[in-house]
């Protein structure tokens, strides 16, 4: 499958016209971008050890493998690859005449100190079944494995299995993603200022581009500047007046009036994430099912999908996007709202609705805090989930952070609920958010419980074939469920929109995002 659509979106409302400025930089080749809302915060370039990254992670690191949006993977690094039929080994062949940014040959040596380097970081689970690493010849490595992972080629292809140069990751040390980072990618960091942007410039050395590109050789666009930018009114006005080329993350409210615009394109792909509510099982009243049951029943995520994203997107029942097969859950399991069911539950658990409609009990108001992120599509979901929290008698006070500090809460236990979303179109992301090695931050559940660890740890590393492996996180899944850990919320769709004045970007997409092998093929538009 290949997504392809550069089209207009079928209504919207008229606007006052205004012609677009074209674009200085994009005639100097430079091409501008704004990241998305749930990629603000990196803060490091650092694939390895990082806990988030973003897009321009991918235009500076190379992967030994890609990922395309039918779940295929392709060669990239590597050549080929070969698994034993036990699943115990693996051999791939790498690509010759490679090298890092710092001139440094891409080999065997290097993948073996790739593997090692995740030791004791918080990624090492994506490479913990490889027990050992065995330099067969310059161009070939075998990974020897301690238990069969029918995930593998997928953790090749994550973001956070970009391949760094051992020479400067080694020199580096913690500064490494921070200063410099050097990969093998058709772009290299020129600079990286925490929160504000990053300039990346083309590696004219980049040969060796993976077949979901059409350009196999070095970038046509000379330089690209990712910026942060929190608001997204900022950032969607920004393209309409050619501050920026390129937008990674559209918001629904924008997207009926950008078709007002001819020279804005919209690419539409399916998403890889949801935006949900975690509840904090350690803060009362959170720390009673019933409440945290409650919770959940009483968000209208038809509703928030219709009122607050025009009927773009899906709502979210569970944890997982609905395309993953461990998705398919008990659907007694799945949340839905029944704010009805909410008010019972709660008088059982004691809080009685007042008189100015928040419930008390033994004179304690139901007054709980909710945390978000200031992007403007998330300010405004968590809006209307507190008045929908409201509904049922839960007194919610909004507290916005920026994405630095906002984990910095969660880890010292500061909160009880909190609005946010990931990007992860695989089911290992339960461990990520549930398991009780993570507590804090990722898993802002803040959730310690010895069987949902029993049948993670079971999903993560006792899945020999791929159909256990979907057995196994389905069951974990249906366990977290059962536990009302969370509120999922809304499966958003990717919208990406351009300048067409300026550049051109690749018709189909290829890949389940719009990353590195995208920005390979987008050129300044003639």
């Amino acid at each position: 499958m290949h997504y392809s659509s550069k089209s207009k979106l079928l209504s919207g409302s008229a606007i006052v016209a205004g012609a677009f400025l074209f674009s200085a930089a994009a005639m100097a080749q430079d091409v501008t971008v704004a990241f998305s809302a749930s990629e603000l915060g990196a803060t490091a370039y650092n694939p390895v050890a990082a806990s988030k990254l973003n897009t321009a992670t991918s235009l500076i690191f190379d992967r030994l493998v890609e990922q395309d949006a039918d779940q295929s993977f392709h060669p990239h690094l590597a050549t080929s690859w070969e698994e034993t039929p036990d699943g115990m080994a693996w051999t791939f062949s790498l690509l010759d005449g490679v090298t890092f940014h710092d001139d440094t040959p891409f080999n065997a040596a290097a993948v073996q100190f790739w593997i090692a380097s995740y030791e004791g970081t918080e990624n090492e689970y994506l490479v913990e079944a490889i027990g050992s690493v065995d330099v067969i010849d310059d161009l070939t490595v075998r990974f020897n494995m301690d238990r069969p992972e029918p995930n593998l080629l997928y953790n090749l292809a994550s973001a956070f299995m970009g391949i760094p140069s051992p020479t400067a990751y080694a020199a580096l040390g913690d500064d490494f993603g921070v200063t410099a980072a050097v990969g093998t990618g058709p772009y290299r960091l020129e600079s990286f200022e925490i929160g504000l942007q990053t300039v990346l410039t083309r590696n004219d050395d980049h040969t060796w581009g993976s077949d979901l590109s059409e350009n196999t050789g070095p970038g046509h666009i000379e330089t690209f500047t990712f910026r942060e930018i929190p608001d997204q009114s900022t950032a969607f006005l920004e393209l309409r007046t050619g501050g920026i080329e390129l937008l990674l993350g559209v918001p629904t409210d924008f997207l009926q009036i950008l078709q007002a615009e001819q020279n804005i394109e919209i690419i539409q792909m399916p998403g890889t994430g949801i935006s949900y509510m975690p509840i904090n099982v350690t803060a009362a009243p959170f720390d009673d099912i019933r409440v945290r049951q409650a919770t959940g029943m009483a968000i209208d995520q038809d509703g928030i999908v219709a009122a607050v994203y025009n009927g773009v997107g899906a709502p979210a029942r569970n944890f997982l996007i609905s395309s993953l097969p461990e998705a398919n859950v008990d659907p007694d399991l799945n949340v839905t709202y029944n704010p009805t069911r909410a008010g019972e539950l709660l008088d059982e658990a004691g809080w009685m609705m007042g008189g100015d409609g928040v419930r008390v009990r033994d004179g304690e108001r139901l007054s709980v805090d909710l945390f978000t992120e200031n992007s403007t599509e998330f300010t405004r979901l968590t809006q209307v989930v507190q008045a929908q929290l409201g509904e049922i008698g839960m007194e919610a006070t909004i507290t916005v952070f920026d994405s630095s500090t906002i984990r910095d809460e969660y880890r010292r236990n500061a909160h009880q609920l909190a609005v946010r979303g990931y990007d992860w179109n695989n089911s290992d992301i339960l461990d990520w958010f549930f398991s009780g090695n993570r507590l804090g931050y990722p898993n802002v559940s803040m959730w310690e419980d010895a069987e949902g660890q029993r049948l993670n740890d079971i999903a993560m590393t006792e899945s020999a074939t791929a159909a256990e492996r979907i057995a196994n996180f389905t069951t974990y899944h249906e366990y977290v469920l059962s536990q009302h850990l969370f509120v999922p919320i809304y499966q958003p769709t990717q919208n990406i929109a351009f300048n067409s004045d300026a550049i051109t970007v690749p018709d189909p997409v290829r890949g389940s995002r719009f990353r590195g092998q995208s920005f390979l093929d987008i050129q300044v538009a003639e």
